[in-house]
């Protein structure tokens, strides 16, 4: 079987794949329309997040088995599509499920304890005791909306600081020995942080947005660690200026391009206006990027794949 890899991922998933006998081919340069040129003569595709996989993309994959995606997001693979076309979809995102949940946790302790604030202030020479007293997550109600790998990651690392960890997920049938079900309405007369983690799809998009503020009792904090278009950014921020929003960890932006590598500040005028806020925490997509879960998401796609076709 001839597998053709079009993102860099750890070796380890090519000499994995090698000793189980398949043959690998490398494009990490030539553009989509190149590639459907020759996709035609592969097995098996490998990839990130460097373009999308659409209908014409698979109607020239004329011999594909399987789209292989090293990482947990599928938005940038037509999988009903595919799946019409008898190619299986596979995914690993249990591969940095564990890094997504400790830096969800870095995010929102540094939030609550002001850290990045009090950091930059000392480098300047400013020694704010006082004017940086923080919040403890103890006694607080932490809601996990999304209770899928990364929720359930972060749900067993937060509920160690003695609070009240509630979740809230539209599939049935989902139980966690860290955390109790809630419905949204629980969510909105009780918690004080929200943490999303939902995967990116139609009903996902703009999930947070001004009405889902309106609707909560107390202001919160918010973490964001799933896909920048979830959060609404202009209504992010008139909820911060209007102090119903606490504070917001945001690891993700909406103006992220498909493969994530890089923004595009002019698709959205409020990103000035977002990193003026000093309660505005934000890192690059880098949530689920660790070394250890560069090998773990290489080798569960390797195992997959031996797996599938055995």
């Amino acid at each position: 079987m001839k597998i053709l890899h079009i993102d860099y991922n750890h070796p380890i998933l090519i000499s994995s794949l090698k000793k189980i006998g398949y043959t690998n081919d490398c494009d990490f340069s030539s553009s989509k329309k190149e590639i459907s040129k020759i996709i035609k003569n592969y097995d098996g595709l490998i990839l990130r997040s460097r373009f999308k996989i659409d209908k014409s993309f698979i109607d020239k994959a004329v011999n594909l088995k399987f789209i292989a995606r090293v990482g947990s997001g599928l938005e940038n693979i037509d999988c009903n599509y595919a799946k019409r076309k008898n190619i299986e979809v596979i995914s690993s995102p249990e591969g940095n499920s564990n890094a997504v949940g400790e830096h969800a946790m870095g995010l929102l302790l540094s939030l609550l304890n002001n850290i990045n604030i009090s950091s930059n202030q000392v480098r300047k020479g400013l020694w704010l005791r006082e004017k940086n007293r923080g919040f403890e997550l103890e006694g607080k109600t932490v809601a996990i909306i999304g209770m899928g790998n990364t929720g359930k990651s972060f749900a067993k690392k937060i509920s160690s600081f003695n609070c009240k960890v509630v979740f809230y997920d539209i599939v049935h049938g989902i139980e966690s020995e860290y955390a109790q079900k809630a419905s949204l309405d629980f969510i909105d007369n009780n918690a004080n942080i929200v943490s999303l983690h939902l995967p990116y799809t139609i009903s996902t998009i703009k999930f947070f947005n001004k009405e889902f503020v309106q609707k909560f009792n107390n202001p919160f904090w918010l973490i964001n660690t799933s896909r920048g278009k979830i959060v609404n950014t202009p209504d992010l921020i008139e909820a911060l200026n209007d102090k119903k929003i606490l504070g917001a960890a945001l690891d993700v932006l909406d103006i992220e391009s498909s493969s994530f590598t890089k923004i595009d500040k002019e698709l959205n005028p409020y990103f000035n206006k977002l990193i003026n806020f000093k309660n505005v925490i934000i890192t690059p997509h880098i949530a689920g990027l660790t070394f250890e879960s560069n090998v773990k998401l290489s080798q569960i796609i390797s195992d997959k794949i031996e797996t599938y076709f055995k």
